[in-house]
């Protein structure tokens, strides 16, 4: 977080709040699993196949289409070089927009479908050479750094940057809280807000500097 500017610092906690937003609606819309959580996909796929392996297909289709949503996002960041993110913040904003209609039209599967696809793709986001730089899905990385953090605070050697991170996982956590909120009240019409969210953000995305 802290090689990048202001700028693309918030950018990242709004694309992290999105992201919260859509794995709490897709975690209350599919008995429990995650969209964009994959670890926690794996300990359920772990945990199917060591008793009951019948039940291992969904989280497994989950990771699937999480590790698809990466590779096919990442492809789009390399044709669009310079432009990527407002490449992958439009592509997401998309896929929210079809998860959206499949629920509309009663279509669950098509519905998660489409939200973990997106929730891979957003990953690639940020890179630097070639690899993700700022995680928006996962947060044990985050974590670990605002640990680390404190400790170095505490034993009076404080460091920059590791507050940024704390603030990437509120905006995680806010997101969440958000989607939740919606999906309990307005089930229908939450998925078509987070579309929304993710189309505002393209402008967003288009407004900051190119990159090279």
């Amino acid at each position: 977080m802290i090689q990048y500017d202001r700028h693309r610092r918030r950018f990242a906690v709004a694309l992290a709040a999105l992201a919260g937003c859509v794995d709490a609606i897709g975690f209350l819309s599919a008995d429990g699993y995650f969209v964009s959580f994959m670890s926690g996909n794996t300990t359920r796929l772990g945990v199917a196949l060591g008793t009951a392996p019948a039940h291992a297909l969904a989280p497994a289709l989950l990771i699937a289409g999480f590790v698809g949503g990466v590779t096919g996002g990442s492809l789009l960041t390399t044709a669009a070089g310079r432009w990527r993110k407002p490449a992958i913040t439009a592509l997401v904003a998309t896929l929210l927009l079809i998860g959206a209609s499949a629920r509309a039209l009663g279509q669950e599967g098509v519905m998660l479908g489409t939200l973990v696809v997106a929730m891979g793709a957003i990953n690639n986001t940020f890179q630097r050479g070639g690899e993700v730089a700022i995680g928006l899905t996962y947060m044990t990385g985050a974590l670990v750094r605002i640990g680390q953090g404190i400790a170095l605070w505490l034993a009076g050697r404080p460091v920059a940057g590791w507050s940024s991170w704390a603030v990437l996982w509120c905006g995680l956590l806010s997101g969440a809280i958000t989607g939740a909120f919606l999906e309990d009240r307005l089930p229908f019409g939450c998925l078509w807000i987070a579309a929304a969210w993710a189309v505002i953000m393209v402008p967003f995305a288009l407004a900051l500097p190119a990159e090279s």
